[in-house]
């Protein structure tokens, strides 16, 4: 395989994860799928990051997003079967 294969498919399971957080949060539910909403908010919160109060902003997303991290490994952890040895 060429490397310009290589990277694109890294690029691309890249924007598939990306993707997949937009889903993990809710925000597609809580639209509609509506992509000009979608835009619009992530629009927003790029402006945020940029402004006076942008690593407020950071380390709050960064704390949120960390405990939903964690929160959703817990519940699956509780929920996978045991390994039998």
């Amino acid at each position: 395989m060429r490397s310009w294969q290589i990277e694109r498919r890294k690029r691309t399971r890249h924007l598939i994860e990306l993707g997949g957080l937009v889903v993990k949060a809710g925000i597609v539910d809580l639209t509609g799928g509506d992509r000009a909403i979608i835009l619009g908010a992530l629009l927003w919160m790029a402006e945020k990051l940029k402004g006076d109060q942008g690593e407020q902003a950071r380390k709050a997303w960064s704390a949120t997003g960390k405990q939903a991290f964690a929160a959703t490994h817990k519940d699956t952890a509780q929920t996978l079967p045991v390994a039998r040895r």
